[in-house]
């Protein structure tokens, strides 16, 4: 068919099915649409048919409502539905009026960020055609009102993916919005909301990022909300004002009126624009743009909204920015956590999971922990332990909270302990789960918490539950619990025979140390040791365990602990002494000089600062040991500059290696007894080098450099700015944070 022979198109309506919306107030009308273009003569040439549905929402339908008049209004609006339908049309608003508030409030819980429902103002009579597209455009060039109406028929096509393509070749239209939004966005919120609808339309699918940051609608739409989160301000201002000016409630009641409406579009508008924004996010250098364009700031300001809908969006964008280092700084900076808590709890299902898991996600810093204690976020989690959709993630967050010392006393004053005790009891699994068992371990490590989990037969379903599974976690937590002095303590006299029965058995590793470590923490006045010890024959296990390389160090320690402890009966010490338990602990003690050298090197300072001085202890007392220590670190601080020496080609190496006759300077051990020739305090070692590893790596190939070769934290932060940040991996912006990211259990963006 030739373009020109065509004369017109001709369109059948032909109604279908007519039911209720599963969710929402609204009749679902199917219905067929028949196209043909008809030639010349009138004879048709080419046909079409095609499955359409028209949604018309029943926004004043209420208890209240004449559903009789409501019907005919409808079908006298509606082309769709024939008037013989009229007693069907009535059934239907019946049904739709009386149908449970239980199943809508179900329904507004499982709203979803995804979920973008359309908006006022974006309704129309008329069907909007993709062939009809040059005429919407030409709309875009007319006043403001049919500005608005050519970008909702534009966006009406976009909310079908299958029209995206086609769009996305016509340059015109979409620079003419482009144009529109950046000159008339203020001059109307619904244009401004509309046209950001048709971007993020084509924002859902990553291939059509590249067209919205070509037209610069990511940075306008920071701009856009920036001015209405400034807006808003400025209303409540003026709200206050009038609100203490106006003696007649009635000129207050009428700005509120208008306030509240436009607060509806305002919302409407920040909703599409962060929606848009948070697609875009997917790539980390559009989010580290943003970022620099003060993203989070924005954010955690219209935390102070209540739409539920736009919190969602808000706080799922947050928990997304919050897994990066530089954004969860921002957001310490600045009064997030308190906004958070007042979010806690809530009715909305949605919103209370995904603020949980920005708090998750926030808990792992120190200092953003401490506000949650003070923003009273400890009792709302608590309560929250009886919630079973948000226990998990409750729980994860006061085990965070319980890590601190500072915190765990406070669980003493809430209903925490009792909760998490009856969730030990009620689990029928052998194996409690990890966060659980972890919260309890750091909760009996303070005192009152563990008089409250000994409280009734607390202690003795523990220990029951313990030894039957042999699970070395809760004996961990019973090892914590038996730590404390006082009451707690003594009501461990009636497990010593339990406990004394699983060391010797042929149990796993773990569960032995914790056993023996809970029967060492029984300093207990009125035991009898030597009975225990003779019962249960300890004395031959001891005595075995302390050769060197007979067991893992962790159950060697507990052993010299336990000797310790019985030790203080003097029965005991006496029977220890016969058995030849003392040279075994001596010999024991002649391996912890080379233990300390190997840990000299570790990687965490204050092991090595510990390192370090014990040696000098050991080789101020003893000369052999002294030149062997004094040797391994000569080794070890000059590493790197023998093994440059030795990879120099020898025509660059003998200028250095050799004096003028030929005969080399020094061997290495003429200069192992020279300790005159180490570098003193004005030189870069000191003449005990007591100096981290580290500090040598910074001179490699002549540039102060880190560990992993990153600029040294002396020089330079992660923004390239003078600072004391150490050196780490570069996060996803190319930074390197002062510590690890920041993530969800279930990390998702």
């Amino acid at each position: 068919m030739q373009a020109d022979d065509a004369r017109y198109l001709k369109r059948k309506y032909k109604g279908g099915s007519l039911d209720v919306h599963p969710t929402e107030k609204a009749l679902v009308v199917q219905y067929e649409v028949e196209a043909t273009i008809l030639g010349e003569t009138g004879d048709p040439m080419l046909g079409e048919r095609k499955e359409c549905q028209k949604i018309i929402r029943l926004k004043s339908l209420n208890s209240n409502t004449d559903i009789a008049s409501l019907a005919r209004k409808v079908v006298e609006e509606c082309r769709l539905i024939s008037p013989s339908r009229l007693p069907e049309v009535e059934q239907l608003l019946f049904y739709l009026q009386n149908r449970k508030k239980s199943a809508e409030k179900k329904e507004k819980k499982q709203i979803k960020p995804r979920d973008l429902t359309p908006f006022e103002g974006i309704e129309l009579d008329e069907e909007a055609n993709i062939n009809s597209i040059d005429d919407y455009v030409e709309l875009l060039y007319e006043d403001i009102p049919e500005k608005i109406r050519g970008a909702t028929l534009i966006l009406h096509l976009a909310r079908n993916p299958d029209n995206l393509e086609e769009l996305l070749q016509n340059e015109t239209a979409l620079g003419a919005l482009a144009r529109v939004l950046r000159e008339d966005w203020k001059q109307s919120v619904d244009l401004a909301t509309t046209i950001i609808y048709v971007f993020f339309c084509f924002s859902s699918f990553s291939q059509f990022h590249g067209l919205i940051t070509h037209y610069k609608i990511g940075a306008l739409c920071m701009s856009i909300i920036e001015h209405e989160l400034k807006r808003y301000d400025l209303w409540q201002d003026e709200l206050q004002k009038k609100k203490k000016a106006d003696i007649l409630s009635k000129e207050y009641e009428k700005a509120l009126k208008k306030y509240h409406g436009l607060l509806t579009k305002q919302e409407q508008l920040l909703r599409v624009a962060l929606y848009l924004l948070l697609n875009l996010s997917e790539d980390t250098r559009t989010e580290l743009k943003m970022r620099n364009k003060n993203i989070v700031h924005l954010l955690v300001k219209t935390l102070d909204r209540d739409s539920e809908e736009l919190l969602v969006l808000v706080v799922s964008f947050l928990k997304k920015l919050s897994i990066f280092l530089e954004n969860k700084n921002d957001m310490a900076e600045i009064d997030t956590v308190e906004k958070l808590a007042k979010l806690v709890p809530c009715e909305h299902e949605d919103l209370l999971n995904v603020t949980l898991r920005l708090l998750l996600n926030l808990s792992f810093d120190t200092g953003l922990r401490s506000k949650m204690v003070q923003a009273d976020l400890l009792p709302k989690l608590t309560s929250l332990l009886g919630d079973e959709a948000q226990r998990q993630i409750a729980m994860c967050i006061l085990y965070h909270i319980s890590m601190d010392d500072r915190f765990k006393s406070m669980f003493a004053y809430t209903d925490c302990i009792p909760q998490v005790m009856k969730m030990l009891f009620d689990c029928v699994e052998e194996r409690i789960d990890a966060e659980l068992i972890s919260f309890c371990i750091n909760l009996a490590a303070n005192k009152r918490n563990a008089q409250i989990m000994c409280e009734g037969h607390g202690l003795k379903m523990l220990m029951k539950r313990a030894l039957k599974l042999k699970d070395p976690l809760m004996m961990k937590m019973i090892r914590n619990i038996s730590q404390h002095d006082g009451p707690s303590k003594n009501l461990f006299i009636d497990y010593v025979g339990d406990l004394a029965a699983q060391i010797g058995l042929k149990e796993e590793e773990e569960f032995v140390i914790e056993c023996l470590g809970t029967l060492s923490n029984l300093t207990i006045p009125d035991l009898d040791w030597e009975l225990v010890l003779k019962e249960y024959n300890l004395v031959p296990y001891l005595k075995d365990h302390l050769k060197p390389g007979s067991a893992e160090d962790d159950l060697i320690l507990e052993v010299v602990i336990m000797i310790g402890t019985v030790s203080m009966d003097d029965s005991c010490a006496v029977m220890l002494a016969k058995s030849g338990i003392i040279p075994a602990l001596i010999e024991l003690l002649n391996e912890a000089p080379a233990y300390l050298i190997d840990l000299m090197h570790d990687k965490n300072a204050e092991i090595r600062k510990v390192c370090d001085n014990t040696l000098d202890i050991i080789a101020e007392y003893d000369v052999e040991w002294g030149k062997k220590i004094q040797s391994e670190k000569f080794r070890w601080h000059n590493s790197q500059w023998l093994e440059m020496v030795e990879n120099r080609q020898m025509d660059e190496a003998e200028p250095f290696m050799y004096g003028d006759d030929g005969e080399p300077f020094l061997q290495n051990g003429d200069i192992l007894e020279r300790p005159d020739l180490f570098y003193s305090a004005d030189g870069i070692i000191p003449a005990d080098g007591a100096i981290s590893p580290e500090f040598f790596t910074d001179f490699q190939n002549g540039d102060l450099l880190g560990p992993q070769g990153f600029p040294s934290s002396s020089l330079t932060d992660g923004y390239g700015q003078m600072g004391v940040t150490p050196a780490r991996p570069a996060t996803a912006y190319g930074f390197r944070p002062d510590e690890q990211f920041y993530y969800g259990y279930t990390a998702s963006r």
